[in-house]
C-alpha cells in the first residue's frame, strides 16, 4: 500500500494545524477536505483546502467533535482517510473505530494502540510493566469524590488532577490541600467532558519545581520504531505550553539515549503505529519520570523537524498509507538548534487572559531560518469558542544563542493589531538571563516573568485600533453576504473563488 492510494484527505480539524496539513498533503500531491463551524466560515483552512464541509453550530460540541456528522462528512466527501490534527477528536479510540469501520484510514495509530497508551493510566501501567520509572498516582480513573479523597491523601499532597483522554492542559488542576479538593474534582471533570468528550480523570503526586522534557517518536507497522531527540517544554503557564526547544538544555547524550530507548519500548510494546510523543518529568536532581504518551503530532513538531530535517507529517500519511520508515536510528542526527513560540490571543499583562476580536492588522515574519505555522490573515477574527492558539514562530540556528537572537527578530517582525498576543511574553523570555543561561524550570512564569516588564500598547495605537476595527465592523455584513451567497452548498468552491474574490 501507498500514498496513491489516498486520493483525498479530510482534515478533522482547524486553525494552524489545518493549514499544516493541507501543506503537507499538497506536497504528496493528495487532496483535501476540511470541515468549518459557523465560525470558521471564512476560515484560513477553508480557502486553502481543495473542498470544504459546513457542520452546525460554534462550540467543539456542536462542531468538531460530532463524530457522526464527520463522519457523514467523511463518507460524502469520498475521503480515503482522516486526519485528526491535535486536540478534539485525535485520541479518541471510539472515532478512529468508527473511522475505520467505514472503511476509511484513521491517520494515526489504531484503536487498540490508543486506547492502551492514549489514555494516561492505561499508559501508566504499560509503564510500569516496563519498569520505567512513573510519577506517583493512580493506574485507574478516579469515579468520584470520596475515593479522590482517599487516593490523594494516600498519596501526599499537593496532588494534580489530570484528564485521562487528553492533555494541552485541560483537565488538569493542581491541589495543595484537602479543601481544594472537592472544586477541583468537578472542575477538572467538567473540562475534560467539554474538550474530549470524557470526564474521567486520574491523580498524581504534583512534583515541585521539574522540567519537562519530551521525546518524539516514529514507528510504522512493521514493528519498526526511532525517536528523534527531545523538545524542552518547561516554559508553560495553567500545564498550556508557549515556548518549547530542542535540544533541551539539561539533557545530555546519557539521558537522551535512556530517555528514547524507555520511549521506543513503550510504542513497541502496543504496536504502534505512526507519530506520537512520550513525555517525561526531570526533577531537580536529574531523575526522570515517565508522565503520558500524547498518541497524535504535537503543537510544537516543528521544532523536531528543523534539527533532524524530517517532515513528520509526510512520515505519518506514509506509514497510515502502510510504508516503512524511511529512517533508521542510526541515521537520525539531530543539528543545530531551534526554538518554537506559541503565539496566542492572549494579554501576557492580564494573566494570559484570552483576547477576542477582528485582526485589523497581522503581518508574520519571514527572512533566514524562520518558520511560520500561521492559520490566519488580517481581517479574520478571534472568536471566543476555540483555542487562542494564532500561529508558532520556529526559529533555527547552529546553536542556541543564535536561535534565539533569530527569534528576537522574527517577534520584532510579527505585527498583530486588534487583539493582545503571547508576543510580549515571548521577547521578555529570550531577553531574560534566566532562560538564556538555560536556568528554568515549569515556574517560569509564576517567579520569573514580570508583566510590568512588558511594554503597554500606546494612547495612539488603541485609538487607531479602535477606529480601524469600527470600519471593518461597518464591512463585515457585506464580506459575509459575498461568501454567502457563493455557498449555496455544504461543498466548497474556494478553487474558483479565490481570495480575492471577497476580500
Amino acid at each position: 500500500m501507498n500514498t496513491r492510494m489516498f486520493r483525498k484527505i479530510l482534515i478533522v480539524n482547524r486553525g494552524e494545524i489545518a493549514v499544516r496539513i493541507i501543506r503537507a498533503c499538497r506536497d504528496l500531491g493528495i487532496r483535501t477536505a476540511v470541515m468549518f463551524s459557523e465560525a470558521d466560515r471564512t476560515a484560513m483552512h477553508v480557502r486553502m483546502a481543495d473542498e470544504a464541509y459546513s457542520l452546525p453550530g460554534n462550540t467543539p460540541a456542536e462542531s468538531y467533535l460530532r463524530q457522526d456528522r464527520i463522519i457523514e462528512i467523511a463518507k460524502r466527501s469520498a475521503a480515503d482517510a482522516v486526519h485528526p490534527g491535535y486536540g478534539f477528536l485525535s485520541e479518541n479510540p471510539e472515532f478512529a473505530e468508527r473511522v475505520e469501520s467505514e472503511g476509511i484510514k484513521f491517520i494515526g495509530p489504531s484503536a487498540r494502540a490508543i486506547r492502551a497508551l492514549g489514555d494516561k493510566t492505561a499508559a501508566r501501567k504499560v509503564a510500569d510493566r516496563l519498569q520505567i520509572p512513573t510519577v506517583p498516582g493512580t493506574s485507574e480513573s478516579v469515579s468520584n469524590e470520596r475515593q479522590a479523597y482517599s487516593i490523594a491523601s494516600k498519596v501526599g499532597y499537593p496532588v494534580l488532577l489530570k484528564a485521562a483522554a487528553g492533555g494541552g492542559g485541560k483537565g488538569m488542576r493542581i491541589v495543595r490541600a484537602e479543601a481544594e479538593l472537592a472544586n477541583s474534582f468537578r472542575t477538572a471533570k467538567s473540562e475534560a467532558e467539554n474538550a474530549f468528550g470524557d470526564d474521567h480523570v486520574y491523580i498524581e503526586k504534583y512534583i515541585a519545581h521539574p522540567r519537562h522534557v519530551e521525546i518524539q517518536i516514529l514507528s510504522d507497522s512493521q514493528g519498526n520504531a526511532v525517536y528523534l531527540g527531545e523538545r524542552e517544554c518547561s516554559i508553560q503557564r495553567r500545564h498550556q505550553k508557549l515556548i518549547e526547544e530542542t535540544p533541551s538544555t539539561i539533557v545530555d547524550n546519557e539521558m537522551r539515549k535512556a530517555m528514547g530507548e524507555s520511549a521506543v519500548r513503550l510504542v513497541q510494546a502496543v504496536d504502534y503505529g505512526g507519530a506520537g510523543t512520550v513525555e517525561y518529568l526531570v526533577d531537580e536532581h536529574g531523575h526522570f519520570f515517565f508522565l503520558e504518551v500524547n498518541t497524535r503530532l504535537q503543537v510544537e513538531h516543528p521544532v523536531t523537524e528543523m534539527v533532524t530535517g524530517i517532515d513528520l507529517v509526510h512520515q505519518q500519511i506514509l506509514v497510515s498509507a502502510g510504508e516503512r520508515l524511511s529512517v533508521t536510528q542510526a541515521k537520525i542526527s539531530p543539528k543545530g538548534h531551534s526554538i518554537e513560540c506559541r503565539i496566542c490571543a492572549e494579554d501576557p499583562q492580564d494573566s494570559f487572559f484570552p483576547s477576542t476580536g477582528l485582526l485589523l492588522k497581522y503581518s508574520t515574519p519571514q527572512g533566514p531560518n524562520v518558520r511560520v505555522d500561521n492559520g490566519f490573515s488580517e481581517g479574520d477574527s478571534i472568536s471566543t469558542f476555540y483555542d487562542p492558539l494564532m500561529a508558532k514562530v520556529i526559529t533555527w540556528g547552529s546553536n542556541r544563542s543564535q536561535a534565539i537572537e533569530t527569534m528576537k527578530r522574527a517577534l520584532a517582525e510579527f505585527m498583530i493589531q486588534g487583539v493582545k498576543s503571547t508576543i510580549p511574553f515571548c521577547v521578555f523570555a529570550m531577553n531574560n538571563k534566566q532562560f538564556c543561561d538555560g536556568d528554568f524550570n515549569t515556574d517560569f512564569v509564576k517567579t520569573v516573568f514580570n508583566p510590568k516588564q512588558v511594554d503597554p500598547v500606546s494612547t495612539q495605537d488603541q485609538i487607531a485600533a479602535a477606529v480601524t476595527a469600527a470600519l471593518l465592523q461597518s464591512g463585515a455584513q457585506t464580506k459575509q453576504t459575498v461568501f454567502m451567497d457563493h455557498q449555496s452548498e455544504n461543498h466548497s468552491t474556494w478553487k474558483t473563488l479565490r481570495l480575492e474574490s471577497y476580500r
